[in-house]
């Protein structure tokens, strides 16, 4: 029995805080998890500059009605999930992902929730549990499945690596060379195949 665990942002969808940093006009929110490997301090940084500049889930939810998954994902969604299960893991937040799983025809999604005050302002957030993309994976095997995984930054990394079969999609230069042992495809085509052939 096989699962197909991707990422999000970045695979399926364009990364959201960089649209919302072309929009809000704040190049600071361009940094993502391609750029800092510490996802809690990523956040934490990204809450300060938001705090500092008085915007607030209302703000970013305007930037995410916008967005369209990337050309191509909703195809390769409705394929793949004709061939095998597969679920969406992501480090985003149910607060920005819902639109977009709606886009995608609702695929099933793991990811996080933002802690966000009455008057719009996120304040925190809450990890749906530690390492939560590997102890993901993990949790899937025990339960008999065998986990097959695509992503493009860091955090993607630790449920890559504990795959029987996992896929660098659309990643930076420096992630091709620092992990060679991991074929980096550039098509949900290339993508698809490489799948299928690890089922």
């Amino acid at each position: 029995m096989n699962v197909v665990c991707l990422d999000l942002e970045g695979v399926l969808v364009p990364e959201i805080w960089i649209a919302f940093s072309e929009a809000s006009g704040i190049p600071e929110l361009k940094r993502t998890t391609r750029d800092e490997p510490d996802y809690d301090k990523l956040m934490r940084y990204r809450i300060e500059i938001l705090k500092e500049h008085g915007l607030g889930l209302k703000e970013i939810q305007e930037t995410i009605a916008k967005i369209d998954p990337l050309p191509g994902a909703k195809e390769f969604m409705d394929r793949l999930r004709a061939t095998t299960q597969a679920i969406i893991v992501s480090d985003t937040f149910t607060q920005f992902a819902a639109p977009l799983m709606k886009k995608l025809d609702m695929p099933t999604l793991f990811c996080n929730e933002l802690v966000v005050g009455e008057n719009g302002e996120i304040t925190d957030f809450t990890m749906r549990c530690s390492h939560s993309k590997l102890t993901t994976v993990k949790c899937l095997q025990a339960m008999g499945f065998d986990t097959i995984a695509a992503g493009d930054s860091f955090n993607d990394l630790e449920m890559i690596q504990a795959s029987k079969a996992g896929f660098l999609f659309r990643t930076t230069e420096q992630l091709k060379k620092d992990f060679p042992q991991y074929k980096a495809l550039d098509t949900y085509e290339e993508l698809y195949d490489e799948i299928v052939k690890a089922l």
